[in-house]
């Protein structure tokens, strides 16, 4: 439990590092766009290898489709309900709804003496940070107070660190097709913030460049995993 624990804190981390580098100045919008696109190739590999082939593997595709489906309708009704905040807020239920159940898998991996699932550790850690990013500097444009959501974050970081922990205690009664479910909410969730909020955040800041620097995230964040 411990090493569950002390794993998903480190991975959840990079959420409230990413909101302190956000506060520390203000950032310019072509600079917060070209994270947000590197972010976004980043989690656009997550989806791919570390989500939804992976849910592949160890389940039924019917299973990732649910779970798929699941995540998109969730994360769509839930982002209508934080609209009027702006993308900030989209932005930061996104990497709640797709941090909790990333990090459920990350405990499940633990308690199963699989070890630390390095590739998946480390999809979550780098996506994290430019999620974190984008979202603390438009909140922060929208009028939110730097006390507020650094808040926020750290209530985020906390609900992703517990998930690790809730993996880690249900292990053992976690089936396959589970697993899989649970890794198909988060790449359905993943996939509608990417292209309703976080893609177009990045295209209408950073312009052209953004596109290149998508490709960028998405390499890195392939040979990592």
């Amino acid at each position: 439990m411990g090493a569950a624990l002390g794993w998903g804190a480190l991975a959840a981390s990079s959420l409230v590092i990413g909101a302190l580098i956000s506060l520390v100045r203000p950032w310019p919008d072509e600079l917060v766009g070209l994270v947000l696109a590197f972010g976004a190739g980043a989690l656009i590999s997550a989806v791919s290898f570390d989500l939804f082939e992976e849910g592949q593997r160890i389940g039924g595709p019917g299973t990732v489709a649910i779970g798929l489906a699941a995540g998109a309708l969730t994360y769509f009704a839930l982002d209508r309900m934080v609209d009027s905040m702006g993308e900030g807020a989209s932005l930061a239920l996104g990497a709640l709804l797709d941090g909790i159940p990333e990090q459920m898998v990350l405990g499940i991996g633990i308690a199963a003496g699989e070890g630390v699932g390095v590739g998946l550790l480390v999809a979550i850690f780098v996506s994290n940070l430019p999620e974190a990013i984008g979202a603390s500097a438009d909140l922060r444009e929208a009028g939110h107070r730097p006390a507020a959501i650094r808040r926020l974050w750290a209530v985020v970081a906390g609900a992703c660190t517990l998930a690790t922990v809730a993996g880690f205690a249900l292990a053992d009664a976690t089936s396959g097709d589970l697993q899989a479910a649970i890794n198909g909410f988060a790449a359905g969730a993943l996939l509608v913030m990417l292209i309703d909020s976080m893609i177009p955040e990045a295209a209408r800041k950073a312009g052209r460049p953004a596109g290149l620097v998508t490709v960028v995230g998405f390499a890195v964040a392939a040979a990592l995993s």
